[in-house]
């Protein structure tokens, strides 16, 4: 059994690679059940919980991403998520690889965002804001500047110092980068504007967006977490990773959908619907299109096996 650490996968899952590999999971041929849920009592701390997240393809594969959430370890100096993935072979069951579960989620998850701008983001879209300062902060403008002709980016984050850090890292991967400390104006001033953050109010103000923007909705992860607010709904067209997961899961959708403020039919279309063609979408001039991400072991699993293809071992 291969073990494929966090700097092979960098080596192995570039990001337009990534893009093309999960777009063909999306077109078919990939099968994912509930993920399972457990909460482990944790003694004078918050539980801690195990998610598995499995799925197999008729590639020959079966994968399952073991994550396990432990509030209590920032008080340690840890992350808070630990998590590792292990790909079978479908037919014996045969252990092929166990790989490095962050690395792997974090560039799956930008380059599900970077699919669906390749659908939706105007084709010359060259300025991007990268709202946040987390691990994906890091991944997100390189995975979109692999679809997209990407020439600047403004990072805003909460902390000036974290958001200059981001800037700094993007630079030295060979991209024009630069902080910013002034949210509206570069909202209106991107052509994409990318959101990872843990915000539990909305950050965006749907009065700064202009026409024919893209905005790409990837933390707010939780029904009581919002990036966007209403009016970034009322006047997008609105798409997501999967309808099933980000319409219950997903604060940015399961919210203004709990309220009325939008209804299931305002959700044009998911990433299946945009990779089989069963969707075909056209820009309209002035059209503003929102994507929001909620994230899928569909998207693990093609990343892991493009990763297990292109190891050497």
């Amino acid at each position: 059994m291969r073990l494929i650490d966090a700097d092979a996968l960098a080596e192995v899952l570039p990001y337009g690679a990534l893009v093309d590999a999960i777009g063909h999971a999306f077109e078919g041929g990939v099968t994912v059940p509930v993920r399972a849920h457990h909460d482990v009592p944790v003694e004078d701390g918050q539980n801690a919980t195990v998610l598995l997240m499995p799925a197999w393809s008729d590639d020959g594969f079966i994968g399952v991403k073991t994550v396990i959430v432990a509030p209590e370890n920032a008080a340690k100096g840890l992350p808070a998520v630990q998590a590792t993935y292990q790909l079978f072979d479908r037919e014996t069951g045969q252990p092929l690889a166990l790989m490095d579960g962050p690395e792997l989620t974090a560039r799956r998850t930008a380059c599900a965002s970077a699919l669906a701008a390749r659908y939706l983001a105007p084709s010359d879209a060259s300025k991007l804001l990268m709202i946040g300062t987390g691990v994906l902060a890091h991944h997100l403008p390189q995975a979109h500047a692999a679809v997209r002709p990407i020439k600047e980016i403004r990072v805003w984050g909460r902390n000036p110092a974290n958001a200059e850090k981001t800037a700094a890292a993007l630079r030295a991967a060979g991209l024009a980068a630069e902080m910013t400390d002034d949210l509206s104006s570069s909202v209106e001033w991107a052509d994409i504007v990318s959101a990872a953050t843990l915000a539990k109010e909305p950050i965006i103000d749907g009065n700064w967006l202009r026409p024919g923007q893209h905005v790409d909705l990837v933390g707010a992860f939780r029904p009581d977490m919002r990036e966007a607010d209403d009016t970034v709904l009322k006047r997008a067209r609105i798409y997501c990773d999967t309808k099933a997961g980000a319409m219950k899961e997903a604060g940015d959708l399961s919210d203004p959908l709990a309220r009325g403020v939008i209804s299931e039919k305002d959700v044009l279309a998911d990433l299946f619907d945009l990779a089989s063609g069963a969707y075909e979408f056209e820009r309209a001039a002035g059209d503003i299109t929102m994507f929001k991400s909620a994230g899928t072991a569909i998207e693990d699993l093609a990343a892991a096996m493009l990763a297990y293809g292109r190891d050497a071992g």
